[in-house]
């Protein structure tokens, strides 16, 4: 995928326009930022690492497939949640790891007691 490509997806993920990228950078314009979304330029290496700043991202995100993780097809809740979660700190993110990990065993166990109790059922 390439730089422009990437680009754009995450803006759309994170629902900026060129505008408020650029407003983020120093000494760049909408305009650059525009063109480095169509391909037409690239950015230099400092405008790399405020990009990567702006969206939250380590620059190698910005020019490998890492990026394809950032699908716009999720939902705007999934975004706002996955921004939340980067705004924590370690210990942070770990604690809410390990409850969602734990709400998400307790929802399989309810399904498979339900389950079970509809075939003892028949």
């Amino acid at each position: 995928m390439g730089l422009d490509q990437t680009l754009r997806l995450l803006a759309k993920a994170r629902g900026l326009t060129a505008g408020e990228i650029a407003a983020a950078i120093p000494r760049v314009g909408a305009a650059t930022v525009s063109a480095w979304m169509r391909g037409e330029k690239a950015p230099a290496a400092e405008q790399l690492d405020a990009l990567a700043r702006t969206f939250g991202v380590p620059v190698g995100a910005l020019l490998a497939t890492l990026a394809s993780t950032f699908d716009p097809a999720r939902t705007k809740g999934e975004h706002t949640l996955l921004a939340a979660y980067r705004a924590l700190d370690t210990r942070q993110q770990g604690a809410l790891l390990e409850v969602a990990r734990g709400m998400a065993g307790m929802r399989a166990e309810r399904a498979r007691r339900k389950k079970t109790t509809a075939q003892d059922a028949s």
